[in-house]
């Protein structure tokens, strides 16, 4: 079996080769092969602004427009290569000192759907739920959501466009007709058409101009790296937000969150989010701790996720396919360790990846492992020194982070040292949220954070001096690092086109070049070398 699945990833690698060497000889875009390159800085652009204010509650495109029971903050999101969630929210979310939640069971969770528009010969029927979150402190106001509804359709064709709408016909209280079109199976031959990456949007006028240009570039699906609605950037009452809690809050006996803006980021997404599935993750922003200890409420109930799917059970972590991409979504805010549930799921989980049938394995978690800016600089390297081993064995090709608000793409790497079986690690925390871009780089003099500086929200504390290489000693580097490939600090997001089972091409949008014709700001071909990375893959599968 072993020699089997060794000729198997050759002969698909030079089978496509060929076909792709035609395709890069028709333009010069660089390819990973070329590199390690050498490392590039792009200063921000003084001209345009680091930050925006959000946007107010009565935008038009956060205010509600639904009435009674019918549904709005309409989400798709993939259960299996052959289902697909549909979730929604009914009636009034309420806030003040004294809520009472709504009767979930009063509202039923119906999809009609079918390949014709206006015939739906499928129905299906689902769950739902509300969540509240409440403080123990005087003059904090509490917050009882709407009824949140998620219903799992099945039997769907692959490459399929599909008319649906939801709601309860009871009432009846059905939403307007909307259309998606289904994925490929998993296969080395066939991918979503583009894939969206987006970290830290926020709701500011920068969010605006990245979801408009999102929406110009009609991906298939989208990556939202954590760090969703930046509702933890306000006091319970609303007002105004703050770019930074602490400086603006500094008596909050909590770290409150306004929760309507969460309401408030469903309508804004609603338009891209219910033609195109949304798969997210936890970041820290997502925390929002409450009564009792209960943190994450608004993130586990709101967004389904294919996590019974998977195995994992967990909506922290779970794992799913696009065509011939296995994905992996680990959590940072949950138990990394080797010795956790997290640590043994992702160990089977990969153990039972095919890449004969997916021959892409592309992870995303919140806060980046590699990263030279100074902000959240060497933050989670606990969680690196637990994970990364294990990632590297089973040959993980592209890594999605986001946390730092900036853009950057490294070489391949591994433990801090250039390697070209390693991961291509990208940060594309630049979404456009209210706490402004990141623009000081831990390598220039006076921006090396101290020991105490970037303490993580969880886990332990792990910085380290490096042991080897040009900054042997040294907690920070004295020039860009060399496994800093690129970077740049404006606001955008990113597309990943996989081409066939060796290449893909990531693109890097910013923000500034949304009215420019074929315009960007990163651009390379990321490469898969089967034949040069297999030897320790087929002794994982031994």
């Amino acid at each position: 079996m072993n020699h089997l699945k060794l000729w198997l990833l050759i002969n698909t690698f030079f089978i496509t080769i060929i076909t792709t060497q035609t395709l890069l000889a028709q333009n010069q875009i660089p390819t990973t092969l070329d590199g390690p390159f050498k490392p590039v800085t792009r200063r921000f652009d003084p001209s345009l602004r680091r930050g925006s204010d959000d946007l107010p509650m009565n935008h038009p495109r956060l205010k509600k427009n639904a009435t009674s029971n019918f549904p709005e903050q309409i989400s798709l999101a993939i259960s299996s290569p052959t289902s697909m969630w549909v979730s929604w929210v009914t009636g009034e979310a309420q806030i003040g000192s004294d809520v009472i939640p709504l009767d979930p069971a009063s509202v039923a969770s119906e999809v009609w759907y079918g390949k014709e528009s206006g015939k739906y010969a499928s129905r299906g029927k689902g769950n739902s739920t509300v969540y509240t979150q409440l403080y123990p402190f005087e003059g904090l106001s509490n917050y009882t959501s709407g009824i949140i509804h998620h219903v799992r359709i099945d039997g769907l064709e692959p490459e399929t466009k599909y008319f649906y709408k939801c709601g309860d016909s009871s009432i009846p209280a059905m939403s307007e007709e909307h259309v998606f079109e289904t994925l490929p199976l998993p296969s080395p031959n066939a991918y979503p058409h583009r894939i969206a990456i987006i970290g830290d949007l926020g709701l500011t006028s920068n969010s605006s101009t990245t979801i408009d240009h999102v929406i110009v570039n009609d991906p298939s699906m989208i990556l939202m790296v954590g760090d969703l609605t930046y509702a933890n950037q306000y006091l319970t009452t609303g007002g105004k937000g703050a770019p930074c809690y602490s400086c603006a809050f500094p008596d909050a006996p909590i770290r409150e969150t306004y929760q309507p803006r969460w309401d408030g980021w469903g309508r804004f997404m609603e338009p891209l989010i219910s033609s195109s599935p949304m798969m997210v993750i936890e970041g820290n922003h997502e925390i929002e701790p409450q009564v009792s200890g209960i943190t994450f409420k608004s993130y586990l109930t709101r967004y389904a996720v294919p996590s019974e799917e998977s195995g994992s059970n967990s909506n922290f972590y779970y794992s799913f396919d696009a065509g011939g991409i296995h994905f992996v979504m680990l959590g940072a805010y949950v138990d990394y360790n080797s010795t956790g549930a997290q640590y043994s799921w992702l160990k089977q989980d990969l153990n039972q990846v095919d890449r004969a049938k997916t021959p892409w394995l592309v992870a995303a978690w919140h806060p980046p492992w590699y990263n030279s800016y100074s902000s959240h600089y060497q933050e989670f390297e606990c969680m690196r020194q637990e994970m990364e081993a294990l990632l590297y064995q089973y040959r993980v090709d592209i890594v999605f982070s986001g946390h730092v608000h900036a853009y950057e793409r490294m070489n391949r790497v591994y433990n801090y040292t250039l390697d070209p079986c390693g991961p291509v690690y990208i940060t594309v925390g630049d979404g456009g949220n209210i706490e402004k871009v990141d623009v000081d780089h831990a390598d220039e003099p006076g921006n090396c954070p101290s020991a105490g500086d970037n303490i993580p929200e969880f886990g332990g504390v792990c910085h380290i001096n490096f042991s080897s290489g040009p900054a042997e000693g040294k907690f920070c580097w004295d020039k860009q690092p060399e496994w800093s490939a690129f970077r740049e600090s404006s606001f955008g997001h990113g597309i990943l086109e996989v081409v066939n089972s060796t290449y893909a091409l990531w693109t890097w949008h910013r923000n500034q070049d949304i009215y420019k014709d074929d315009s960007h700001g990163d651009q390379i071909y990321v490469v898969r070398q089967p034949e040069l990375c297999i030897a320790s893959t087929l002794e994982v599968i031994s």
